[in-house]
């Protein structure tokens, strides 16, 4: 027993020297440790795809900070209209970790932390390229959500400051496109209303395939490229700081594809009446959708011109949301030639656009399958039936 208990403590004070070298050798002489930090999504649309952020730890002069590339100024003026046409700019903050934990915290949002691999040298560059950055001459960028964000600002700062340059690898299917990227995050019901608001402002552009190093605008994706990293190892340790289990989404029974189905049902069923007064309904209803069409291509063709965003060019929902509908609204109930003309080609171009819907350069959210039917269903009766009626009533002059 004694000569097992003599090994024993020979083999103990072996794994602590062992222990010991090892966590001596994770020292350098930069003393600072980098690690990105990637924020699970919130509930907010803003913070539906998640967050990422660079941790700085500085042993020498004891500072733990958090530099932030997603801030933003909501008092600034024309804030909204700015972003829409891709010039607000976002700036480079820092806080000091236990802040930014905290509020994270509080949202019920988690956090994963990966510590990089980095030299000395190459943490040094890092740490100074994030002080260069955050002076107030240099803080600001132009933001753009899928090309220049708060993820591949960091992404850009990780990759310059590495040697050999990292191969990342791509994190999702092939042939995904940047709208199916956003999809992902948008499952369920509840998000059934964002996600055609997305899919009605997102161009053609949206629906290219993106190549690796454009699948990393998303935090997620950029967190598992730095772990599968090809050619090098990239990241030294991998950990939960906080981890909160996924919110269950509330069901939402009215998703734009069943308000729409029942807007459609109930034209339907006051066509079916024949009085005046389902007639008077039915002339307000239309003018009140075709005005809200003719509103909604609008402010695209409007968001198209204005815009410096790629991905907001080139819709191809205005080939159903033509702007000229805000003034058919008010002319689509006189009983005129060229009002039935007008009814009549506009009828035959849906037709057409329902037939070719699933062959068109950019995705088309299916949830306006029934607007669309709809307009196909108004302009009929405007083109033919308001024609037997004009008829009708020349019928009954003659034979008085």
């Amino acid at each position: 027993m004694k000569i097992l208990y003599k090994y024993f403590q020979r083999f103990l004070l072996i794994c602590i020297f062992a222990h010991l070298h090892i966590c001596t050798s994770a020292q350098d002489s930069s003393h600072i440790r980098i690690s990105l930090l990637t924020c699970t999504p919130g509930e907010e649309l803003y913070s539906t795809f998640g967050h990422s952020a660079l941790r700085v730890t500085d042993s020498n002069s004891v500072t733990d900070n958090v530099y932030n590339y997603g801030t933003f100024d909501f008092g600034e003026k024309d804030f909204y209209l700015k972003f829409i046409q891709g010039r607000l700019k976002y700036f480079l903050s820092a806080e000091p970790f236990d802040d930014f934990q905290n509020d994270y915290m509080n949202d019920g949002r988690g956090i994963t932390e990966q510590v990089l691999n980095f030299s000395a040298e190459e943490k040094i560059k890092i740490y100074r390229a994030l002080l260069e950055n955050i002076k107030p001459q240099n803080r600001f960028y132009l933001y753009d959500f899928f090309m220049d964000n708060c993820t591949t600002q960091l992404r850009d700062i990780i990759v310059k400051n590495h040697e050999p340059v990292m191969v990342l690898p791509a994190v999702m299917p092939v042939n995904y496109t940047f709208r199916d990227a956003l999809h992902q995050y948008m499952q369920g019901s509840s998000m059934a209303w964002s996600r055609l608001g997305i899919d009605i402002l997102l161009g053609a552009s949206g629906d290219a395939v993106m190549e690796p190093a454009q699948q990393e605008f998303l935090p997620d994706n950029l967190m598992h490229a730095l772990d599968s990293s090809t050619n090098t190892l990239v990241v030294a340790s991998s950990k939960k700081l906080f981890h909160t289990e996924p919110v269950k989404k509330e069901t939402v029974f009215f998703t734009p594809l069943v308000l729409f189905s029942c807007i459609f049902l109930l034209y339907v069923l006051l066509s079916a009446f024949k009085n005046k007064t389902a007639k008077n309904i039915l002339q307000v209803l239309d003018s009140f959708l075709f005005f809200i069409v003719g509103v909604i291509g609008i402010i695209l063709l409007s968001v198209w011109l204005i815009t410096d965003y790629p991905m907001l060019k080139n819709n191809y929902n205005l080939l159903w949301a033509w702007p000229t509908h805000i003034i058919y609204a008010f002319l689509m109930h006189r009983d005129s030639k060229r009002v039935r003309v007008f009814s009549l080609f506009l009828t035959v171009f849906l037709a057409l656009l329902l037939i070719s819907w699933a062959f068109l350069a950019q995705r088309m959210d299916s949830a306006l399958i029934p607007i669309i039917l709809l307009m196909i269903f108004r302009g009929i009766a405007k083109a033919f039936v308001s024609r037997s009626g004009r008829g009708e009533n020349s019928g009954h002059s003659e034979a008085s």
